[in-house]
């Protein structure tokens, strides 16, 4: 999640400006009016409700992002959590884009107005594709993909301008002030974040619309906030300090960087060699400039092996909340969705923030024991690990109640005796897959597979029964799971093989349908759903329903009403009821076909709390090491590069979510060792690293910057450049 620990840390503090040009008609400088005498500008009330919006609207879509691809696009799990975390990169490439269109170009206040329309599109297009009778599934694809696009540049755009856009209407001297204000302002990201991972998953499950969960109100609630923060944002326009464009540090950088590289390319080899190879942009650029992109070089490097935590931390909104839906969610007092586990993120960073400041590291500095910032990214690493080595072990003990669909070439058979005596049942080809009879309504332990010559194969099956044989000839097709009923007449009647649904609801549904072995048809009625079964050894449809305690369920027929007590149908159990007895006095026995979600989702706490204290330790401390490493006026350039590490985790999920084909604990697993390497790489580079004092500079180059080429980059690093909140992790230590 995304949250604020540093205050005003993680932005730099604006240098002097001259807003004079900025106000209405470029008139003489005006003071932006304060809040009842304080010295708090009324503007910031805009920006912060705007945050507040913007986070609701882009974390309450999110949050049920994962469970719309699977149930409504009906994508597979690899295919949703690859398009989520495409998603994901693209929202942490996007803000290099929008920072240099704010400072290059329109400016902060107008970037965010431009962007944040996009923005608005977006979700409009996103909520339209979640409406069923708006075209086929091939309009609601494309209608979901582009709406998610638009997102991503809008949230990405804004995402370095609104924090520092808030910075800037403050006055010079009240620092304070401003770094209060920045505390509000992550408490509004973190409010915004936590109430839509818990009210946007009521909304898609509670609320039924179109006949199904209502994913088209989802994700128009966050669309709605997002007018909302567009609204208050403009509305607040008369009252806002507008900086112009001041020009990009980055692009002086990258400009330096080439310059170099193309000037030593062209070099003579007789040339006498240089100390370094950015030394090479001395004829062109100051050595200031130079000296400082060699520091925020050598941060770029630790960089490296960042993504690696990245990739461990974002899977929390894909695969940690499909093992979420295998599980018991039950409280007790409420039912926990499966997609409202992801606040607990959020929670806890509000609480390990201070106890870590105050408390945890405090206690380590007792013990003489030297926690560097290097140290404690380390240490964050293997947290992480240690976190999906969890969710290994949980997921471990999931799916023993999953039933594994069956490969190609194969079906899963499982035999119910309705008949009153035992039954030995021999399969075609499969000698030995019953070795013993089948008791009269004994409950399956569990499906045997049924090799196949062909996708599809007619197999002969035979009945023994008081020494008696009868032979029956079934189709089974590959990949499906079938039951093989009995009935009370087997040796005057036929058998018959049904279709069986193995597949757990990702929302906790229990999978029920009903097995008539009297002669009167009934209907009946549990929750919601509505049940016809035929009379005379007949099965009716297969629905998925609430899980509850089913105690006055009403079954009626053509000359009688009565009520059945079904009891518990619990998370993910698929349940075969049949009913015997006589028309008048009806008795049930419940078969259980799929086994309940038995492991309860507070298993998964100790996996996010690990990963959270991951994240404090790693993420919070690399943002104020990176920025302790660097020059003022190059945090911009760290904040790219920090974000890139965020895009390209995402994109490593993606990889390995679509190429690796290996069970989903295996993949846990993987990704923990992956992390220890990675982890053991970076210790090694962090041995070596030498920390810097930036300020040295100023001793060595005194106020001279030099004059940056063809670039007005002296005006640049006079005002500072602002260190955006681009740097915002969404899932590192701010929540923007």
């Amino acid at each position: 999640m995304k949250r604020d620990s540093m205050n005003s840390r993680l932005i730099e503090e604006p240098g002097p400006k001259d807003y004079s040009s900025e106000q209405q008609g470029g008139g003489r400088k005006r003071k932006s009016p304060t809040i009842c005498g304080t010295n708090y500008p009324v503007s910031i009330g805009f920006i912060v409700v705007n945050e507040f919006c913007e986070r609701f609207s882009y974390y309450g879509m999110k949050a049920v992002l994962t469970l719309y691809f699977i149930h409504y696009l009906k994508w597979d799990k690899d295919l949703s959590t690859a398009v989520y975390h495409a998603f994901s990169s693209l929202c942490y490439f996007t803000p290099v884009l929008g920072a240099l269109i704010a400072d290059s170009w329109l400016g902060k206040f107008k970037t965010i107005i431009y962007l944040s329309i996009v923005y608005v599109l977006g979700h409009v297009v996103k909520s339209v594709g979640a409406i069923p009778d708006v075209g086929d599934s091939t309009v609601h694809i494309v209608l979901s993909m582009v709406g998610l696009i638009l997102i991503a540049f809008g949230t990405g755009g804004i995402k370095p301008c609104v924090a520092a856009f808030g910075g800037d209407q403050f006055e010079e001297e009240h620092t304070e002030e401003r770094r209060k204000f920045f505390s509000i302002f992550y408490m509004s990201i973190n409010a915004g974040s936590v109430l839509s991972t818990v009210i946007t998953p009521i909304l898609r499950s509670d609320v039924q619309c179109f006949g199904s969960d209502c994913y088209a109100l989802a994700f128009g609630v966050p669309a709605v906030l997002m007018i909302i923060a567009l609204v208050v944002f403009i509305a607040g326009s008369g009252l806002y300090k507008k900086s112009p464009p001041e020009g990009n540090v980055l692009l002086h950088v990258c400009k330096c960087i080439g310059f170099a590289i193309r000037n030593k390319w062209r070099t003579s080899k007789y040339e006498p060699k240089r100390e370094h190879w950015l030394d090479w942009a001395q004829e062109k650029y100051p050595k200031r400039l130079i000296s400082e992109i060699k520091m925020v070089l050598r941060v770029l490097v630790l960089y490296i092996p960042l993504p690696m935590f990245w990739a461990l931390f974002d899977q929390q909104g894909s695969r940690w909340t499909l093992q979420a839906t295998r599980m018991n969610m039950n409280f007790g007092a409420f039912v926990l969705k499966p997609d409202q586990m992801q606040m607990l993120n959020a929670l806890l960073i509000l609480v390990f923030i201070p106890v870590f400041d105050m408390g945890l590291y405090p206690l380590i500095g007792l013990c003489k024991i030297k926690l560097t910032p290097l140290r404690k990214m380390a240490t964050g690493m293997i947290f992480a690990a240690l976190a999906f080595g969890a969710a290994t072990i949980v997921e471990r003990a999931v799916i023993e109640t999953v039933v594994e669909p069956p490969p190609a070439s194969t079906s899963l058979l499982q035999v119910l005796n309705l008949a009153q005596e035992d039954v030995s049942v021999n399969v075609q080809g499969h000698t030995h897959l019953f070795p013993q009879p089948i008791k009269p309504y004994e409950d399956p332990v569990e499906y045997k597979s049924v090799q196949l010559k062909d996708f599809k194969e007619t197999l002969t099956l035979t009945l023994a029964i008081n020494g008696e044989n009868r032979h029956c000839a079934k189709s089974f097709t590959e990949e499906e799971a079938y039951t093989l009923i009995l009935s009370n007449n087997v040796l005057r009647a036929d058998c018959i093989l049904v279709k069986d649904n193995i597949m757990k609801s990702e929302n906790g549904e229990a999978h029920l349908r009903f097995i008539n072995t009297l002669s009167e048809d009934f209907n009946i009625t549990v929750g919601a759903k509505s049940f016809h079964v035929p009379g005379g050894v007949a099965v009716s449809n297969g629905e998925f329903v609430d899980r509850e305690d089913y105690s006055n369920v009403r079954c009626e027929s053509s000359l009688r009403n009565s009520r059945l007590n079904l009891g518990l149908l619990d998370f993910g159990a698929s349940y075969s009821i049949i009913l015997k007895g006589s028309p008048e006095n009806i008795e049930i026995v419940k078969i259980e076909d799929v086994q309940a979600n038995n492991v309860h989702i507070a298993w998964q706490v100790p996996q996010y709390v690990l990963l959270t204290a991951g994240e404090v330790m790693f993420s919070i401390t690399g943002l104020e090491f990176s920025y302790s490493q660097a020059p003022a006026n190059m945090k911009s350039v760290l904040q790219a590069g920090w974000l890139m590490t965020v895009a390209f985790g995402n994109v490593i999920v993606l990889i390995v979510a679509e190429g690796a084909g290996m069970e989903q604990w295996m993949e846990f697993l993987l990704f923990a060792c992956l992390l220890v390497g990675v982890c053991i790489i970076f210790s090694i580079m962090a041995y070596f690293y030498t920390y810097v004092d930036p300020d040295h500079l100023d001793k060595v180059y005194g106020d001279d910057t030099g004059v940056y080429a063809e670039d007005d980059l002296k005006n640049n690093q006079k005002d500072g450049m602002h260190m955006r909140a681009i740097g915002e992790r969404d899932g590192q230590c701010t929540k923007m």
